[in-house]
């Protein structure tokens, strides 16, 4: 009986949202004839109009109007849920411990570390000399800098050697064009120095008065040259000392560990290559560690005596480790310190004078790879859970025997870890305080895999509630990304607690186009084989239905970014298997974006997707990307999220689907776009306000569950 009260409950207040989303009338965008034509194939582009940047076109206002219309009509529809986002969001922030500190990290004398002030969006960033009992000295007040600024981003800290200036990069519009300042931190002034449109990296040189830094394209936003800055002169008369012409290469500039080497870097997805000068004579040539080869990726890492290279060298798929003198930097001088194997994956080195730290994945799960460069002995540290995230923590010191290693789980909150590699013991520094009360042992993570329809195992990370019955009835929320080699290991997050506490199952389907099985997870999900990345996400959802997790009247699914790209395939490939979805920044109209090159990222992503110009690319493309193949049919409930000053995927991208999928699709599902109109692809800069966007989405969920609390 109290059952079936609770379900007409339920029932009841499905129906008063459906209300109010029947009510509300949905914006229709106009249309435009537009044609293109490339490869022999015309295509209708009924809202190529919405192509506008910032103002500079003549459709801008209605494309402005437009966006704040598709605004209003989300909050129409979602204005039953005002209170409910609004207890969400203090629900999830009351669990953020305001007053707060980060593990101080010693380098050339000082502890540096950031601090939280309860209230306060952003933080304050300190050091303290030789002691942490020593007196405090902020060298940035952040939350003093962001003051009357909607969106405030600052970055690159880096102290010069002699410890008296410290440059660092602003962002204040969310399109990560940043301009270094240098603060002078005996007088507490911020210099003249003003450097714009940079990756904000800045780099010292050994003779504090040199940075080198990485200026980009203002329009396409491509990191397009490195450049050296004089302390006291302007930045207009700064030193062009590599630029890169090849437009398929992210550039970069950094100081090695060992404080003897200014490295430059330039990688594409499929090749690499050095460039290096003394950090004590920053005036001079750089010299070429070894020139870009064909298919041939590596990494430097510079020892004492000797420099260490992680490459995929003759086809090494996994990746080996190599070393050489310092002298002989060419390839023909490496030699073989680790040998690939099929079944483990080399992804870093942390290098010390006495001890490397090589981070291995095996198994989809991270391993860490203690040796002792003395005596060569060898040992691994563990970890003792089914899924977890181990990475690197922040190491600055040489001479260190202490390593810094991070680690989480979907039921264990972010803890970081001193680990001593002489004597072998573990210290936890610190885990991440979750207020109200959180016990890891009410809640339980599986691994499960999936088998895909090509016979290819695909894990699966789930964390639920304990309690939770597999009988079907449970909503599942499964993420998945599934690009770039990036792998999503499982992690705590204490706003998932809002979905969990509420009867949500949280699952991530570990696709091919990550790099959690190795390097071959990865190629196998990009270019010709993309459409493998967005079957496993289907062939997940499909077994987690089969066997009875959720049910396709349950089943939910969010990814951003590529995994926005991911979203948009699995609705166009299998609408009927989801209830509800949440596509954010989605990168949708793959096609026409790939196809013009002063869009910010397109040269650079050719190896991963294609380039359309390429007949066999274009027509790969074309059959995947989600604009292109929205069709007459049904669609599950979806809300879709942009952000209007986005760098990575353009807002009209999006906003063009939506478009589109109103105009096409048969049912009367909800189909909702909310563009932050002041943020871009990361959101709000302040540490509070994105939980706003993310009550949204849970909302959104909640609502169509029955949820209203």
């Amino acid at each position: 009986m109290r059952k079936s009260i609770v379900l007409v409950t339920l029932f009841v207040y499905v129906l008063s949202v459906n209300a109010q989303f029947m009510k509300a009338t949905a914006p229709i965008a106009a249309k435009k004839e537009h044609w293109r034509t490339l490869h022999g194939d015309k295509v209708l582009d009924n809202y190529y109009w919405m192509y506008d940047f910032f103002g500079k076109g003549p459709d801008s206002t209605k494309v402005v109007d437009y966006l704040k219309a598709e605004n209003s009509y989300l909050d129409n529809v979602m204005q039953g849920t005002k209170q409910f986002q609004a207890d969400l969001y203090t629900e999830m922030k009351n669990r953020i411990k305001e007053k707060d500190q980060s593990v101080p990290v010693f380098k050339n004398g000082y502890f540096y570390y950031s601090r939280t002030d309860d209230g306060k969006q952003y933080y304050k960033y300190c050091r303290k000399k030789g002691s942490l009992t020593a007196a405090e000295e902020i060298l940035l007040d952040v939350d003093k800098m962001a003051e009357g600024h909607a969106y405030y981003a600052a970055t690159g800290f880096d102290i010069s050697e002699d410890n008296r200036y410290l440059a660092f990069g602003v962002d204040l519009v969310s399109r990560r064009q940043y301009t270094i300042h240098i603060k002078d931190l005996q007088t507490g002034q911020i210099l003249k120095d003003a450097i714009e449109n940079t990756e904000g990296d800045p780099c010292w040189a050994n003779d504090n008065k040199t940075i080198f830094y990485t200026s980009k394209n203002p329009v396409t936003l491509l990191s397009e040259k490195i450049m050296r800055h004089t302390l006291g002169k302007d930045a207009k008369t700064d030193a062009l000392v590599y630029e890169e012409k090849d437009k398929s290469n992210y550039i970069s500039v950094g100081k090695s560990k060992n404080n003897r080497y200014i490295f430059i870097v330039s990688t594409a997805t499929l090749s690499a290559e050095y460039r290096m000068v003394d950090a004590a004579k920053p005036a001079g040539i750089f010299k070429i560690f070894a020139p870009r080869m064909k298919d041939v990726l590596y990494d430097v890492i510079p020892l004492a005596d000797r420099f260490l290279i992680l490459t995929n060298k003759d086809d090494a798929k996994n990746f080996k480790l190599m070393e050489c003198p310092l002298d002989k930097t060419s390839a023909t001088s490496w030699k073989e310190v680790i040998p690939v194997r099929p079944d483990v994956l080399l992804q870093g080195v942390e290098e010390f004078k006495d001890f490397i730290v090589i981070n291995e994945r095996k198994d989809g799960l991270v391993k860490l790879r203690v040796r002792n460069l003395k005596d060569q002995s060898e040992h691994y540290l563990d970890f003792g859970e089914p899924a977890y995230s181990a990475n690197f923590g922040a190491n600055p010191e040489y001479n260190s025997t202490i390593l810094r290693y991070g680690y989480t789980s979907l039921t264990t909150p972010s803890s970081t870890f001193d680990y001593n590699m002489v004597t072998k013991e573990k210290t936890l520094k610190k885990q991440q305080e979750v207020l109200g009360g959180y016990d890891s042992k009410e809640y339980a993570t599986e691994r499960l895999y999936a088998t895909a329809k090509d016979g290819t195992k695909v894990p699966i990370s789930l964390v639920y509630k304990k309690g939770f019955k597999k009988d079907g009835n449970a909503p599942l929320l499964l993420y998945g990304y599934g690009s770039y080699g990036a792998s999503m290991d499982a992690s705590f997050g204490s706003t998932r607690l809002s979905l969990l506490n509420r009867g949500f199952v949280y699952a991530i389907a570990h696709i091919r186009g990550g790099q959690e099985m190795g390097r071959l997870w990865y190629e196998n999900g990009k270019l010709l084989k993309k459409i493998n990345t967005f079957a496993d996400f289907i062939d997940c959802g499909e077994f987690l239905v089969r066997e009875k997790y959720t049910s396709k009247a349950h089943l939910y699914a969010q990814g951003g970014s590529a995994g926005g790209l991911l979203m948009g395939a699995v609705v166009n490939m299998a609408p009927e298997l989801w209830h509800g979805v949440i596509a954010q920044v989605p990168f949708v109209d793959v096609v026409n974006t790939m196809l013009d090159e002063n869009i910010p990222l397109t040269t650079n992503e050719f190896d991963e997707w294609g380039n359309p110009k390429e007949k066999e690319a274009y027509f790969n493309m074309k059959s995947y990307s989600p604009y292109e193949n929205v069709q007459k049919k049904s669609y599950p409930n979806m809300l879709v999220t942009t952000g209007l000053h986005d760098s990575q995927v353009q807002y009209f991208e999006p906003s063009k689907w939506v478009a589109k999928l109103r105009d096409m699709k048969t049912d009367q599902n909800m189909l909702l776009l909310h563009t932050n109109m002041e943020f871009g692809h990361g959101g709000a800069s302040g540490r509070f306000d994105y939980l706003k966007d993310l009550a949204l989405n849970y909302a959104f969920l909640f609502t169509l569950e029955g949820i209203k609390k």
